[in-house]
């Protein structure tokens, strides 16, 4: 070859994988590069509806806000109570029949859980019985002829609907009428009724011979001054003139009248007050009968010496005791939801009594004829201010003994009112009850009030003739803490 043909060649290279790979990366790098430009780009351009909006509206306010309401405001009160009968007597008998060293149960025709019906015998003590008539009036004193009064009529109602009239006797009013129905009804339970008297009528009986000694007397007296007057004087001669003696027989006659008639009048007396009577120590009045007896602590041979039965009569009531702080707000006719957790069982009701004095537990008594635990008794063992809370309807016997849940409507608002939190009213430094109205914009302005009825953390509130409040609008309630203020993440609160 020669030298003028010599060319000179050089080589290109050829693409290797590695060279293309980093190509490839450069160009993804830089479109990704490129994109996140154009988003930042947009995000200076487009914007949400949210945001646009948010950005359009005023400044979020520094204060929290509610809603004012309408609607029917309650205030309750929850306590616990017993379901009892309304009204239960302890019997304790005190005395026994005549001549009886001690009060020994010599009878007991009823035993735990009997019922006994009006004029029903609970008890024999010492010879004599001891029943049960029906009446709201506690027995406290001896019924004897000639007495008058509330218990009286009562023990007529009560003979009466046995059948045992009183006659022409007024109401409250123990006269001869009484007394035979008084009489009978103690025959028909197979004793004889006590005397009013211990005297074994020797009153009524010298009373009687007051009065026959007295008729006596005028007997003589009218005689004395027939004898004293000369005989009919003859056909045309004047009436004889009457002598100084014959004056003294009519004064002595006149006199015998008057004795003979305060006679007769003690002995009225006397026989109105005689008769049979109604011991305190031998009857019981219950209101509703018949009676259930819950416990029979005696039996026959016992001496009595405290409680020997237990009765409960009348529909089943609930009793509680409130404390000092829930007596103020529970008042007689308030309603009254009752609620039995264990029987599953809800009944309407409303207070029925409210005591105002303090009820401290006492221990029973050892005496007396029978002990009621009426209106002012609670639960035992419990002290407070007694509550009795009657139902609209018979309460099942099946809560008898249990406690039960009472839900008391302490206030309520007389239909559908203006509500707001209870931490939207304040008063103000001029004495005036307000709450402060938030607009859409954030301006607020006062409306002052007048607070009503206060429950489940609302309160009514009544604006006053000056203000306007509506349903729907914002009040304030409180104040929201900035959490920058309040030290942020890095901060202390």
């Amino acid at each position: 070859m020669k030298d003028s043909e010599l060319v000179v060649s050089q080589e290109v290279p050829v693409p290797t994988g590695l060279s293309r790979r980093h190509r490839w990366v450069g160009a993804v790098t830089g479109g990704a590069v490129l994109l996140t430009i154009i988003g930042v780009g947009a995000s200076f351009v487009i914007k949400s509806p949210a945001q646009a909006a948010a950005e359009a509206g005023p400044p979020p306010m520094d204060v929290l806000t509610s809603r004012v309401e309408k609607k029917v405001l309650r205030d309750t009160l929850i306590v616990r109570g017993t379901a009892s009968a309304a009204q239960t007597v302890q019997v304790a008998p005190s005395a026994g029949g005549e001549g009886a060293a001690a009060a020994v149960v010599t009878k007991l025709p009823l035993a735990q859980g009997s019922e006994a019906a009006a004029g029903r015998v609970l008890m024999e003590v010492s010879g004599r019985p001891l029943f049960v008539l029906p009446g709201k009036t506690p027995v406290y004193r001896d019924l004897k002829p000639g007495a008058t009064g509330d218990d009286v009529a009562q023990l007529q109602r009560g003979l009466a609907a046995m059948g045992y009239g009183s006659g022409t006797d007024k109401a409250g009013q123990f006269g001869a009428g009484t007394k035979a129905a008084l009489s009978a009804f103690y025959a028909s339970i197979g004793y004889d009724a006590l005397p009013a008297s211990p005297d074994g009528g020797e009153a009524v009986n010298a009373a009687q011979d007051s009065v026959s000694g007295a008729e006596r007397v005028l007997q003589d007296a009218r005689a004395a001054a027939r004898a004293g007057v000369s005989g009919a004087p003859a056909p045309g001669k004047p009436s004889a003139k009457p002598s100084p003696g014959n004056a003294d027989s009519q004064l002595a006659v006149t006199r015998a009248q008057e004795d003979l008639d305060k006679a007769r009048r003690r002995l009225a007396d006397v026989q109105g007050k005689a008769g049979p009577m109604l011991p305190a120590a031998e009857v019981v009045f219950l209101e509703g009968l018949p009676a259930r007896v819950d416990t029979v602590s005696v039996s026959i041979g016992s001496k009595v010496s405290g409680p020997a039965m237990t009765l409960s009569a009348g529909e089943l009531v609930v009793r509680a005791q409130l404390k000092e702080h829930q007596k103020g707000l529970v008042r007689t006719g308030q309603k009254v939801e009752i609620q039995s957790e264990v029987s599953r069982i809800t009944a309407s009701a409303e207070v029925q009594f409210v005591d105002d004095k303090l009820t401290v537990p006492k221990p029973q008594p050892s005496g007396g004829t029978g002990h009621e635990s009426g209106q002012g008794q609670g639960p035992a063992g419990q002290s407070g201010y007694a509550l009795v809370v009657r139902p609209g309807q018979p309460l099942d016997p099946s809560l008898a003994g249990q406690d039960v849940r009472l839900t008391i409507e302490a206030a309520a608002t007389d239909g559908a009112a203006l509500v707001v939190p209870s931490s939207a009213v304040s008063a103000g430094a001029d004495g005036l009850t307000s709450v402060n109205v938030v607009d859409a914009s954030g301006v607020q302005r006062r409306v002052g009030v007048r607070a009503g009825t206060v429950g489940d953390g609302f309160v009514e509130v009544i604006p006053n003739a000056q203000g306007t409040l509506n349903e729907g609008d914002s009040v304030v309630i409180g104040v929201k803490r900035d959490p920058v203020a309040r030290g942020g993440k890095g901060g202390k609160p």
